[in-house]
C-alpha cells in the first residue's frame, strides 16, 4: 500500500488517488481558507498525532460567509507558500476544492440559513449577517466529501467552534471536532491573517486585547472589571464591538452556575476588525 501525498486540485482528483493506491487510513480535516500560518500548522500537529491517520487539509475562499465584498475580494491567495507551510507541519494532502464540488447548483448569494439557537443569533451572527449561514454551508459538504474521522478547529474563533460542534452533533455522529489551542504571538496577540494589516504601533496597542481578556479571566468575570477593561481599550483607540461574559457552550448570558464560561470580544484597530477569547471556571454561586 502506498500513501498518497501532495497537492490535488479537486476532492475528486484526491479520491481518486486513494482509490488506486488502495489507502484506507481514517481522515483527520482541516479545513482553511488559506493564508496560512503557524495557527493553521498548530491545528495540523494536533491531527498529526496519531500516526495511523491521512491528514488532509483543504484551501477555499468561502464567498458565502462574507457579508462584505471587499473582505472577500481582498482575501490573501497564497496556494504555494500554503502548500509549503501545511506539509512541513505534518499533512500529508492539500486539497483545493473546486467551487463545483462545494457549491453543485452554483454559489448562491447567500447560503441557506441555519437555526442554532443563541449560536447563530448572537454576537459574531449579530455583527457578520450570514456568516455563519456560509460556514455550515460549506463545512457540511467539506465533512462530506472527506468524510473525516477527526476534524480540528481553533479555539480563537469560539463561536464558529461551537457552531461546527453542533453541526457535527446533529448531521455527523460519530464524528470527533477536536479544539486546539489559540496560537499567540509574542505579546499575546491572537495570531490571524489580518495582523500583518496592522503597522507596529496597531500591532502594539492590539497587543492590549489579550492584557484585557487576561485580566478579566483573574477577576472570573467580574462587571466591574470587563466595564473597566472595555474603558481601557476605548481610551487607547480600540473601538470595541462587543465584549461580553458568556456560557462557553451556548454563547448566552447570563452565565449558568456549573458551567464554564468564556470572555469574548471583537474590536477594530486601524480598520481590523479583530476576535479573540479566554476561558473562565465555571461559576460556584
Amino acid at each position: 500500500m502506498t500513501s498518497v501525498t501532495g497537492a490535488w486540485q479537486g476532492f475528486h482528483a484526491w479520491r481518486e488517488a486513494r482509490r488506486v493506491s488502495g489507502l484506507e487510513r481514517p481522515v483527520h480535516f482541516i479545513p482553511t481558507m488559506g493564508a496560512l500560518h503557524e495557527g493553521h500548522a498548530a491545528l495540523i500537529r494536533a491531527a498529526r498525532t496519531e500516526t495511523s491517520a491521512e491528514i488532509v487539509v483543504s484551501v477555499y475562499v468561502n464567498p458565502t460567509q462574507f457579508n462584505d465584498a471587499v473582505d472577500f475580494e481582498s482575501y490573501p491567495k497564497t496556494e504555494a507558500a500554503d502548500v509549503e507551510l501545511a506539509m512541513n507541519a505534518g499533512a500529508d494532502v492539500v486539497v483545493f476544492p473546486k467551487p463545483e464540488e462545494l457549491y453543485p447548483g452554483g454559489i448562491p448569494d447567500r447560503a441557506p440559513e441555519t437555526d442554532y439557537g443563541a449560536l447563530t443569533r448572537l454576537w459574531e451572527a449579530e455583527h457578520r449577517q450570514g456568516h455563519f449561514d456560509g460556514v455550515v454551508a460549506v463545512v457540511r459538504e467539506l465533512f462530506r466529501e472527506t468524510q473525516p474521522h477527526r476534524a480540528f478547529f481553533g479555539e480563537k474563533d469560539w463561536q464558529q467552534l461551537a457552531v461546527i460542534q453542533r453541526l457535527a452533533a446533529l448531521e455527523f455522529p460519530g464524528l470527533q471536532v477536536v479544539p486546539v489551542g489559540t496560537v499567540r504571538e509574542s505579546g499575546g496577540l491572537a495570531m490571524s491573517s489580518r495582523n500583518a494589516r496592522l503597522s507596529a504601533s496597531g500591532v502594539e496597542r492590539a497587543q492590549a486585547l489579550y492584557r484585557g481578556l487576561a485580566q478579566i479571566a483573574r477577576q472570573e468575570g467580574a462587571a466591574e472589571v470587563v466595564n473597566a477593561v472595555r474603558a481601557h481599550w476605548v481610551a487607547g483607540g480600540i473601538e470595541v464591538e462587543y465584549l461580553a461574559v458568556v456560557d462557553a457552550e451556548d454563547l448566552t448570558e447570563p452565565r449558568m452556575k456549573h458551567r464554564p464560561g468564556r470572555v469574548i470580544v471583537a474590536a477594530w484597530v486601524e480598520g481590523v476588525r479583530l476576535i479573540d477569547n479566554l476561558p473562565l471556571p465555571p461559576l460556584t454561586q
